[in-house]
């Protein structure tokens, strides 16, 4: 599974922004997908993920609220929608699918996407 992610930018705080992930490969079937993000000077951490049926969402703490994370399965993409948006939303994000809702970890991953957001 390649996954492909766009959609970051700069952006003024209290703005929006969505992130998308698609999926290509081995998309027959769905996957479990989160998003994560890297500050400058912290640890990865996971936002946002969603269940293979789409029917459980997880968010941290930091962004419950202002962020949903839904899918397309006609279309294989996952979106991160990113409302009222704080400078220290500021981060390279990183989408990722797991094998399984038991799976304990991320197998695959796309290429960073980098969300600025200003004061």
């Amino acid at each position: 599974v390649q996954l492909q992610a766009s959609g970051g930018g700069l952006v003024q705080a209290g703005g929006s922004l969505r992130l998308s992930c698609a999926a290509s490969g081995r998309t027959f079937r769905r996957y479990p997908m989160g998003w994560f993000r890297q500050a400058p000077g912290k640890e990865r951490e996971l936002a946002a993920a969603i269940s293979a049926s789409g029917e459980y969402t997880y968010y941290v703490d930091s962004v419950k609220g202002r962020f949903t994370i839904s899918g397309d399965n006609a279309k294989n993409t996952v979106y991160l929608q990113m409302n009222s948006l704080k400078p220290e939303d500021t981060a390279v994000y990183f989408c990722a699918a797991k094998i399984s809702d038991y799976a304990r970890s991320y197998e695959y991953w796309g290429q960073g996407t980098l969300v600025t957001v200003s004061s």
